[in-house]
């Protein structure tokens, strides 16, 4: 589960989870699904934007749907990632859905190579985010 903070930095307490200067403008219009991790709170001064109207959407599959699988998705998310933002690129889930197992079986291709679709990104060029905050090492890391 995220931890949202629906007012500024400043303003709260809690140092953990996401402040609401870093979420970035609401969508505006409707145009394809966007995750929204305020779950309809009202965040104050959070903006709205129109975001694309054709967003560019890639699919992550494993030819099988095991356990070692997933965490081979899992190291191939960490390179797409790495790769987009090496070329300027901002990169979000939409695999929310796949959660769901009559979806999720609804989505697989057993005739393909990419049987199992395990993730679901929209890729695009976007403003620049601001930082979250991090947590010391120390707090939550014992290095023996």
């Amino acid at each position: 589960m995220t931890l949202i903070r629906t007012a500024p930095s400043g303003e709260s307490s809690p140092r953990d989870g996401i402040p609401a200067e870093a979420l970035g403008p609401g969508q505006w219009g409707a145009s394809s699904p966007v995750r929204d991790l305020t779950g309809g709170r009202t965040v104050s001064g959070r903006g709205w934007a129109p975001f694309e109207r054709r967003p560019h959407i890639a699919l992550l599959g494993t030819a099988q749907d095991h356990p070692v699988d997933w965490l081979r998705a899992g190291q191939a998310l960490e390179r797409v990632w790495l790769r987009a933002t090496a070329d300027g690129l901002v990169a979000s889930l939409t695999s929310q859905p796949l959660e769901w197992p009559e979806i999720r079986w609804a989505v697989r291709d057993p005739t393909s190579a990419m049987a199992h679709v395990q993730m679901v990104l929209r890729l695009g060029y976007g403003p620049k985010g601001q930082p979250t905050p991090r947590r010391p090492v120390a707090e939550v890391l014992d290095v023996l």
